[in-house]
């Protein structure tokens, strides 16, 4: 699961868009206990979400034709530009130009050779979320692609993943860590379109720590959010179940097995 110890080409931030955060900033409190942090004009308003005065995740306004509503998650790079490049010469592109902000850190949007957008972090004075691996917490991703080879191939020389399979009920689950990372800093799967006929595109899902995902959905169901997929149990996982909010970002919930039974 995920950790903070930030490694380089580790998650260490996730945000979301939608053109009005006050729609879903009461559907986020009712899952996860979050509170809207309202942006500062110096960071172009540029909000956060708090747990008990912890960051879980950032969150930015958007207009309606901008972009449609989503997650999307930051990649740790000891040098934005060079990242920016790399991504490019693996048949990447940039969705914005590399930018400061602040003294916090330097970030660039980017999209992967199968048109995924993802972005980049140069820490400064952030260095990540406070919220990890807890409920309320991110503690998991997925990259939904039409092609595992080539993701991995693509992933591994822009940040020098590693991968790890495993066997799973139905086929062979590919999960990444960063370079030089051990099981423990396993964050994520690579998953196939084709095996699951909820996912239509290619795209980046953020799991977020629950104590009871069949609880968590009720809510997300009467708070307005849309059931993708219904609770599903994992030997040795846990429980997990994906969402969209009620502007249409999508994500998931996992209620992880207890310690002592993850990874049997």
């Amino acid at each position: 699961m995920l950790n903070n110890r930030f490694m380089p080409g580790a998650p260490v931030w996730v945000d979301m868009c939608a053109p009005d955060l006050g729609s879903v900033s009461g559907f986020y409190r009712e899952l996860f206990g979050w509170e809207l942090q309202q942006g500062a004009a110096d960071v172009g308003g540029y909000s956060q979400y708090q747990l008990s005065g912890r960051t879980a995740a950032g969150a930015m306004a958007i207009s309606a034709d901008e972009a449609a509503p989503s997650w999307t998650l930051y990649f740790r790079t000891p040098e934005v530009d060079a990242t920016a490049k790399a991504v490019e010469q693996a048949g990447g592109s940039s969705l914005f130009e590399a930018v400061d902000i602040l003294d916090l850190g330097r970030m660039a949007g980017l999209v992967d050779d199968a048109g995924v957008p993802f972005s980049v972090w140069q820490q400064g004075e952030l260095k990540g979320l406070d919220v990890l691996n807890e409920p309320g917490g991110l503690v998991w991703t997925e990259l939904y692609t039409p092609d595992v080879s080539a993701a991995t191939a693509f992933y591994g020389s822009v940040f020098g993943w590693q991968t790890t399979e495993a066997a799973f009920p139905g086929g062979t689950y590919t999960m990444v860590h960063p370079a030089g990372g051990s099981a423990d800093d396993m964050f994520g799967g690579v998953v196939p379109l084709a095996s699951d006929p909820s996912e239509t595109a290619a795209y980046w899902l953020p799991y977020f720590q629950v104590d009871d995902c069949d609880a968590t959905v009720a809510k997300a169901r009467q708070g307005g959010g849309e059931v993708r997929m219904e609770p599903v149990a994992m030997e040795g996982v846990g429980r997990f179940a994906k969402l969209a909010d009620p502007a249409g970002a999508k994500f998931a919930v996992l209620q992880p097995s207890p310690p002592g039974e993850q990874g049997q």
